[in-house]
């Protein structure tokens, strides 16, 4: 059996460190904890389960604490978390699966990271993350803010997931450290200029993050991903800016890039339902039905655009032309997937008041 460093990076997180390492802390050899300046209570948390605490002096570069965080890891894998993530049981089981392989010999791993979940505790948003590494393949991580594990050799992409489970508001901590180095003069490399329009982006700064976002896409530069995901954002910021023609141009451009995703459909779908140009829409979000989801995609998934939404919309579009059977035949689809949500819930007393012979009428 593998062994197993558990390497942490927090600060002030007596409300749910303890949360966090009881989920983990009987599946690792060793917990390695890097406190970067904590006032509360965390490191008697941390040393509650035998944790070995180190302090970091903080300098707005998280890729350097982890890294500190690494250094100190003496098992033959590194596994890292953030004080709000959780191993859910089932997780925990693969988890241990994991180790007890006869034939683990992989350089990396990586791991689906539930980012939020529904009512019934299903992801939403989720992506991939390279979670456990060799340690003796001496990974390093990359970028102030943002940081991001630089991986190679033998991989395995696993159905163990990391859920998020976050207390803390949101700060403009990172948006500040980005302006401090824009500010000092350095110039962005491709995955942090993304970043950064992404942290303006999430403070409704929206002329600056349009103006940040075009310049990561003009470098022609970056992940494939981020690419496709800074078209999808720059979109919005135009539509806050109440620009619809630039909307649609970021959206369009996202397929220069790869294959449309359904999330891309989706909001092509949306653009042209909110022009009461029905059709169009309809073509759209059928699009997002019939494609074929990308197996282990690393990149941010929003899992209703490959489930209920799309049928959600074409259920409302195609009431607003009035083909009331394929309306009904949409609204059993969504409802399919998503029994419980508000508009389903809304529909399905919407079509209760309405005859079968009106279905079949069409």
């Amino acid at each position: 059996m593998i062994t197993v460093s558990l390497c942490m990076i927090v600060r002030d997180e007596v409300e749910t460190l303890g949360r966090c390492l009881s989920t983990v802390c009987d599946l690792v050899d060793e917990i390695i904890i890097a406190d970067t300046g904590s006032v509360d209570r965390t490191k008697e948390v941390a040393a509650s389960f035998g944790a070995r605490v180190f302090d970091f002096k903080w300098m707005d570069h998280f890729a350097a604490a982890r890294n500190f965080a690494f250094e100190k890891a003496s098992m033959s894998y590194i596994f890292w978390l953030d004080a709000d993530d959780v191993l859910e049981e089932v997780d925990r089981f693969r988890f241990q699966k994991l180790k007890e392989r006869q034939d683990f010999d992989f350089d990396y791993v990586s791991m689906p990271y539930h980012l939020t979940l529904d009512e019934k505790g299903q992801p939403v948003h989720y992506q991939r993350r390279n979670r456990l590494v060799k340690r003796q393949c001496k990974f390093m991580w990359h970028g102030a803010v943002h940081e991001y594990l630089a991986v190679g050799g033998n991989g395995l992409h696993s159905d163990i997931a990391v859920t998020h489970r976050k207390i803390k508001p949101y700060s403009d901590r990172n948006l500040q450290i980005y302006l401090k180095c824009k500010a000092r003069g350095e110039v962005f490399e491709p995955r942090d200029q993304y970043y950064f329009a992404n942290e303006l982006y999430d403070h409704g700064r929206n002329e600056e993050a349009v103006e940040q976002y075009q310049i990561f896409l003009d470098s022609g530069l970056g992940w494939i991903e981020d690419q496709i995901a800074a078209c999808y954002k720059q979109a919005v910021c135009y539509a806050r800016l109440n620009q619809p023609d630039k909307q649609i141009q970021s959206l369009v451009r996202s397929l220069a890039y790869d294959a449309p995703r359904a999330e891309l459909c989706c909001k092509l779908g949306a653009f042209f339902a909110d022009k009461q140009d029905f059709q169009k829409a309809i073509y759209w979000y059928r699009q997002a039905t019939m494609l074929e989801r990308p197996q282990d995609a690393m990149g941010m998934t929003d899992e209703s655009a490959w489930t209920w939404l799309p049928h959600l919309q074409l259920c409302y579009c195609y009431d607003r032309i009035g083909d009331i059977s394929k309306s009904k035949t949409h609204h059993d689809m969504a409802k399919m997937y998503n029994p419980t949500h508000p508009s389903v819930l809304y529909n399905e007393a919407y079509f209760a008041g309405r005859s079968e012979q009106q279905f079949s009428a069409q």
